[in-house]
């Protein structure tokens, strides 16, 4: 009986034990998280078109291609495409793959550099970003299964396989309508909200880049002494055969040290650093002039405490190149010294004026001073005479990298609203190559000049390593940015014509971008069928499109004609110098109504905002209209393509699209638009911007 009691309590026992080991199993299965189901995106994807802050998606194979661009470089503009800017970034490659995609916020430049196979563009700001990143999902965050895209319905003005007019990147829908906090452009940390399906403003945290101390010296590496070599040019002063034969020695071939640049977003290409995109888009229903009509004027930078404000005709960030190579010898270092304190005295150095920095390069560049080290000339020159020769190869290449990613911060005195200038002092030729760290330092908005001293003769030129490197390097091929000085004897003359050169900021063309360098002429359409509300609601659209550009006397101007059979001009381009003013003006014009006469309208847009354009502005014209014509369009839209006017049209519910074509400045699906109704001309802001810049930023370079 004993027995049996025991086997019936362990028969228990076991038959509990297996029990609760099924039940622990089952309980098991039924937690065990669910797969990741992650949906797929076309190459042609833009990240302004999905609305969702942080998703999971797969990309296909073949997106390695230049017809989905891409802008930017580790932080994109969101109207790239999502799967080439992953491989750009190296996530992937062309066969496709998983990717983690986090929208933050709009940054006040993005920084074009060549990649994995894959060239991205630049462009001063945009309103959105995105970060890319291997596709694994994140410890407490949920990921979509199915994309929410953004609405993007519109017509086509041309019939037939032409939809280059449609927007497809950043036409975002109607929900999706807040202006992102301005944001400067040495600040790229947000905060980062957990992702949902919803169209709450994503943002995420980003590691703030590292800057370079403001340090009266920096040196990436020391160069190492080569004590005796300089001798060789320094006997004497010998002819220009001599000093041939000597570089000859100097600079034998030691391999070619190219310096692939990698691109910061720590400061605007060529405008004030707090600038941020704004973008108040109309939405139909609100009051009018609810939105987009409150302008702040940017904030003026904090000058400088010094004793001097300088010649303030010629407010410039100066960045020398100093060439401390052994090649130039201790007397020639020392006659390039007095060259740069020449320089410093002549521009009259001030807060208020130009600010003067130097940077010394051999092997390795450092930073001998920067931009709010001396704030007046005499101290400038006392600092100048201090300098100590580096030594080394002459690595031009590597220093222009070098104060691309690092000279012109915030923390060493750029002030954003002055133009940045690099001029380059050079004995004979580089010993690295200078054309792409040069093109990524003109892309940020750098102006380079060159200086060169003795250059190479024609027994030389085999050893110089990039044939033509003054053009390759310079931001117009046409002699301004250039000076060559047969001897170091020579360098004082230049002294002056270096001096008018770097302060003539209309000619600085690098400073220059999409956003600060135009004439706008828009020409409205007053006629009866547009309308009183549908009218204030063409005034928004206008207001949306002017705030995105920097408006004053010396960047973007904007003026206005309003037309019916008639023709009123409400503006001109000299008006109106600030951004407030101008919005405030457009906000003031009054619907004419009658008919509708654009050919007429043209001309006289023409005549009375084209032809008083400054000749070193670009000539922009953007037309709304709403219906055929009752004269020709074509002649006149000829005319002023020919006077050098770049024509947009814009085209509303029973305008003619032969006639928008006609207005439109080739290509056509480029620079003319249509809708269907007034309501969504706010979809057009985004792609009028884009094709604006796209065009500008093709622009040759002679």
């Amino acid at each position: 009986a004993l027995l049996t009691m025991k086997a019936t309590v362990i028969t228990t026992l076991l038959g509990v034990f297996l029990t609760c080991t099924y039940t622990a199993k089952e309980a098991t299965k039924k937690t065990k998280k669910p797969k990741l189901y992650v949906p797929q995106i076309d190459c042609d994807v833009k990240a302004g078109k999905i609305i969702n802050p942080e998703f999971i998606a797969k990309c296909p194979p073949g997106c390695q291609d230049v017809k989905y661009r891409v802008y930017g470089t580790d932080i994109y503009a969101s109207f790239s495409s999502v799967c080439n800017a992953a491989i750009h970034s190296g996530i992937i490659d062309n066969t496709g793959g998983k990717i983690l995609v986090q929208k933050v916020a709009g940054h006040s430049g993005y920084r074009g550099s060549f990649s994995n196979g894959v060239r991205s563009l630049s462009l001063p700001r945009w309103r959105e970003s995105f970060l890319v990143s291997e596709g694994k999902p994140r410890k407490g965050v949920t990921y979509p299964s199915t994309l929410e895209y953004s609405s993007s319905k519109s017509t086509a003005v041309k019939s037939g396989n032409d939809h280059g007019n449609v927007p497809t990147g950043d036409a975002v829908g109607k929900e999706y309508q807040t202006s992102p906090v301005p944001t400067p452009a040495t600040q790229v940390a947000t905060t980062t909200p957990t992702p949902t399906t919803t169209t709450t403003d994503p943002s995420t945290t980003v590691p703030q880049p590292t800057t370079t101390p403001a340090a009266t010296r920096t040196t990436a590496a020391a160069a190492k002494t080569r004590p005796g070599l300089h001798r060789v040019r320094d006997m004497a002063f010998r002819s220009t055969s001599t000093s041939a034969s000597n570089r000859n020695i100097l600079r034998h071939n030691t391999g070619i040290q190219r310096q692939e640049p990698v691109a910061t977003f720590q400061r605007a290409a060529g405008s004030p650093a707090h600038l941020a995109m704004e973008m108040d888009l109309w939405k139909p229903g609100l009051s009018r002039f609810e939105t987009g009509f409150s302008s702040k004027e940017e904030v003026n930078p904090k000058p400088l405490e010094s004793t001097s404000q300088g010649n303030q005709k010629c407010k410039v960030d100066l960045s020398f190149l100093m060439d401390g190579s052994w090649s130039i010898g201790k007397r020639r270092f020392q006659l390039q010294k007095r060259f740069l304190g020449n320089v410093a005295q002549a521009l009259g150095i001030g807060s208020a004026g130009p600010l003067m920095g130097i940077v010394q390069y051999g092997d390795d560049p450092s930073t001998e001073f920067n931009l709010k080290t001396y704030a007046n000339s005499k101290d400038l020159r006392n600092a100048i005479e201090k300098i100590q020769q580096k030594g080394g190869l002459s690595n031009v290449g590597k220093a222009l990298s070098f104060v691309n990613k690092n000279f012109f911060l915030d923390a060493n005195g750029n002030r954003g609203g002055a133009p940045n200038v690099v001029v380059v002092v050079v004995d004979g030729w580089p010993t690295d190559r200078v054309e792409e760290a040069s093109r990524l330092a003109r892309e940020s908005g750098i102006n380079i000049f060159f200086v060169t001293v003795e250059a190479a003769a024609q027994s030389e030129k085999q050893n110089v390593i990039e044939p033509n490197f003054v053009d390759k390097a310079v931001c117009r091929t046409n002699g301004f940015y250039s000076i060559n000085v047969p001897s170091w004897f020579s360098l004082h003359k230049v002294v002056q014509p270096l001096v008018k050169r770097v302060c003539d900021t209309d000619r600085l063309v690098c400073s220059k971008t999409c956003l600060n360098s135009a004439d706008i002429g828009f020409v409205i359409d007053g006629s009866s069928s547009v309308g009183t509300g549908n009218f204030r609601t063409v005034l928004q659209f206008v207001a949306n499109i002017s705030k995105q550009f920097e408006i004053s006397d010396t960047d973007t101007r904007i003026g206005a004609v309003q037309y019916t059979y008639e023709q009123r001009l409400e503006f001109s381009f000299d008006k109106y110098s600030t951004k407030e003013d101008v919005l405030s003006a457009i906000k003031r014009i009054s619907y004419w109504s009658g008919g509708t006469s654009t050919g007429a309208a043209i001309s006289y847009a023409s005549e009375q905002l084209f032809s008083k354009s400054k000749p070193n502005k670009r000539k922009i014209m953007i037309l709304i209209t709403d219906g055929r014509s009752y004269d020709d369009v074509s002649v006149p839209a000829m005319d002023a393509h020919q006077n050098g006017v770049i024509a947009y049209s814009i085209g509303v519910a029973w305008a003619a699209p032969d006639e928008l074509e006609a207005i439109a400045t080739d290509p056509d699906n480029e620079h003319s638009f249509f809708v269907d109704d007034f309501d969504n001309l706010y979809r057009y802001v985004n792609q009028l911007i884009q094709n604006i810049c796209t065009e500008f930023n093709s622009q040759p370079r002679n």
